[in-house]
C-alpha cells in the first residue's frame, strides 16, 4: 500500500482549517495499492475517480437511489430510466444551463427548474407557458428555453 501526500499553497479566501492555517500550506492524502507508476499519473486517476463519485452521487439522487421492486426486470427498466435522466440533466448542462446553474446538485435543479408553477395557456394559435412572477428563478428558466430554441435544428 501506498500513501502519497501532496502538498500546495491555499489559494487566496480559501476556507482552511486551523491546522492549514497555522502551516500556511494544504494537504491531500490518498492511498493506493498500485505498486508502480509515475506521481503525476496516480494523482490524476486519483481525481478521475473524484469526479465519477460525484457522478455516481447524481445518479442516486436522480432515481438510482431507490429500486422500486424485487423483480429483476422491474429494477432493469428503472434503471434504464435513470440512465436516460441522468443523461439528460447533463444534457441540459452543457447545453443550456447558466454557470451558476450547471454548478447545482440535481435537488437544487428539479426545485428550481422543474417544480415551477406555469400554467399552459393558448392563444393566437399558440401554446404558451405562463410563469408567476413571483419566482425567483424565472429569468433563468426563459435563459435556458431561449437556449434550447437557439440550437439549429439537424439536417
Amino acid at each position: 500500500m501506498r500513501v502519497i501526500v501532496r502538498r500546495e499553497r491555499p489559494h487566496p479566501g480559501a476556507q482552511l482549517s486551523l491546522f492549514e492555517e497555522n502551516d500556511g500550506w494544504r494537504y491531500q492524502a490518498f492511498a493506493t495499492n498500485t505498486a508502480t507508476g509515475a506521481l503525476q499519473f496516480l494523482e490524476a486517476r486519483h481525481r478521475a475517480h473524484a469526479r465519477v463519485e460525484d457522478w455516481i452521487r447524481h445518479a442516486k439522487d436522480t432515481g438510482l437511489g431507490r429500486l422500486p421492486s424485487r423483480e429483476y426486470a422491474i429494477n432493469e427498466a428503472w434503471l434504464a430510466a435513470v440512465a436516460i435522466a441522468a443523461d439528460l440533466v447533463a444534457w441540459l448542462r452543457l447545453l443550456a444551463l447558466p454557470e451558476r446553474l450547471a454548478a447545482c446538485e440535481p435537488k437544487a435543479l428539479r426545485y428550481r427548474l422543474l417544480h415551477v408553477p406555469a400554467r399552459i395557456t393558448r392563444g393566437g394559435r399558440r401554446r404558451r407557458l405562463r410563469f408567476p412572477k413571483t419566482w425567483p428563478w424565472v429569468k433563468d428558466i426563459v435563459a435556458v428555453f431561449a437556449r434550447i430554441t437557439a440550437i439549429p435544428r439537424p439536417a
